[in-house]
């Protein structure tokens, strides 16, 4: 999986890596149990600092996506939480949805695009 971190976003640095991680597992790039790099070799290969790298993993490990261990390293793991990972979800659409709302986009239009989005990572989109 190659990263690719955009230092001119508004989005912090760790969140982009986190994201990417997770889209890399949504479409199969990285599968459960492949390691991931150490932080240190990440840091230097992005050119980031360690505590970033360091931030992007534990936030991966609380939400359930990676296990880190001290002699195997970082690891993809899924704890699969269904439950918990709807409210997440909800919480998270809640806003998305309000948003767009404001920019007068229909249901139907945010039905479309959610159907899009979801096809293109089971590699079955139009």
């Amino acid at each position: 999986m190659i990263v690719k971190i955009d230092f001119n976003s508004d989005e912090a640095i760790y969140l982009q890596l986190r994201n990417q991680i997770i889209v890399g597992i949504a479409t199969e790039q990285i599968k459960e149990g492949d390691s991931l790099p150490s932080v240190r070799q990440l840091a230097e290969n992005i050119g980031i600092n360690m505590h970033t790298v360091n931030k992007a993993y534990s936030v991966l490990r609380q939400e359930g996506f990676v296990q880190v261990d001290r002699r195997r390293g970082a690891f993809i793991s899924l704890n699969a939480d269904k439950y918990e990972a709807i409210r997440e979800l909800q919480e998270e659409l809640q806003v998305l949805i309000a948003k767009s709302i404001c920019k007068n986009i229909s249901c139907e239009e945010i039905h479309q695009l959610i159907d899009q989005l979801y096809q293109s990572f089971l590699g079955c989109g139009s």
